[in-house]
């Protein structure tokens, strides 16, 4: 078969192409230039050229044919024109999920199509199977990777049926020192090479310094609400509909100055998420204070003292139902419809217990347990077991 790798110049897509190799299959790699502009990384050097270099190397070892596509202008526009407008909404995107969705499974896909492939291969610790249902239809199922550290379904919860039904991840079924060891073994150059931090493809950068190349700053004031705020004491009213309780449960406080006190001063209410508790520049604290709202019209960031901080956390989020996306169709909720679940909000956080509601007013996420830091712009996924189901943008 001939399979296209996202060839990244890390160790990961590295194991990638010479696992498909090994197994026989004819093996292009490509590599993907996104961004040009090094001045807002943290490295000395720039990313993308040394992991272009490396991502030759792999591929001259390998002796299978390598390609650098410019696809810079594209990624400007789809993912990083969209963080910029979501940030300046006081919005939180999340980078990876959009560069999978619409760059690496979108546009890199058809490339791969368009030079013969029959399949695309990620170095992303993922499993796709596939089963047939009662019509003999084939259905892909998103699994999270064997190595629990490293999973990284949750930045694949945006692909539908056809971006999995092209789609092969080598790794999925190891962990990550266990590919450290294929790599040695083989004599990769990649091998020893630390894994890349920061956005997807543009390296480890200082966010408020990318944010400020659009985003001009904006003085405001820093507010810090208390414990004692009254509507965290306030009693849950009583509800005569589920519907009203998970919209009760999903909306946020809109805090006004006079709530609280005025602390401090900040540069821009839009280079800060909520639950951030470092750049703040606030002192006299026991602990450290969080973001806890933004408001963007007035420029004021509410904040609270404390990991535990009451205005840290929410039982519910709302989904609007055009951003609702199911990786499993078949098993999409009707109107009134609701299903157990395990859920998360952000990479790295433990999946958590929670139902979800499908109304004609939206969709509904409640948990558990109440959940620190729901920034709207942030997808939530939802898992049964290992399996992704879908996703969506927090309102």
């Amino acid at each position: 078969m001939k399979i296209v790798v996202g060839l990244s110049g890390g160790v990961d897509s590295s194991v990638a192409a010479y696992l498909l190799q090994q197994q026989g299959h004819d093996v292009v790699a490509l590599f993907m230039r996104n961004w040009n502009d090094a001045s807002v990384t943290l490295e000395d050097e720039c990313p993308w050229i040394e992991d272009s270099n490396d991502a030759l190397l792999v591929a001259q070892k390998l002796k299978i044919p390598f390609q650098v596509i410019d696809m810079s202008e594209l990624y400007k526009e789809r993912i990083v024109d969209y963080m910029f407008a979501e940030y300046e909404k006081g919005r939180t995107p999340n980078p990876d999920i959009l560069c999978n969705r619409e760059v690496k499974f979108d546009i890199f896909l058809k490339t791969a199509l368009s030079l013969g492939a029959e399949k695309v291969a990620t170095g992303h610790y993922a499993r796709i199977i596939s089963t047939f249902n009662e019509d003999k239809k084939e259905i892909f199922h998103l699994l999270a990777g064997k190595d629990r550290n490293k999973d990284q379904s949750y930045f694949l919860c945006q692909l539908n049926q056809y971006q999995l039904s092209k789609s092969i991840f080598p790794i999925g079924e190891l962990t990550k020192s266990e590919v450290r060891e294929i790599a040695k073994k083989a004599g990769l150059a990649t091998a020893e090479k630390r894994d890349s931090q920061g956005l997807c493809f543009i390296g480890k950068v200082s966010l408020p310094d990318f944010l400020k190349q659009q985003l001009k700053p904006k003085e405001g004031e820093i507010v810090e609400i208390f414990r004692d705020f009254p509507e965290y004491s306030k009693e849950k009213p009583k509800f005569s509909t589920k519907l009203e309780e998970l919209k009760f449960l999903s909306s946020k406080i809109n805090y006004k100055k006079e709530d609280g006190k005025v602390i401090g001063k900040h540069q821009g209410a839009q280079y800060y998420t909520i639950g951030q508790g470092k750049g703040l520049g606030i002192g006299g604290h026991k602990e450290s204070c969080f973001v806890i709202s933004r408001d963007m019209e007035h420029h004021i960031l509410f904040v609270g003292e404390g990991h535990s901080f009451p205005g840290l956390f929410r039982k519910a989020l709302k989904i609007n139902n055009s951003e609702v996306h199911w990786i499993r169709e078949d098993l999409k909720l009707k109107n009134g419809e609701s299903m157990e679940v395990l859920a998360r909000i952000r990479y790295r956080q433990p999946l958590e217990k929670a139902v979800i509601y499908q109304f004609e007013e939206g969709f509904f996420m409640e948990f558990e347990h109440p959940q620190s830091a729901v920034a709207e712009g942030q997808f939530a996924a939802w898992y049964i077991g290992e399996e992704c189901l879908g996703s969506g943008v927090i309102s």
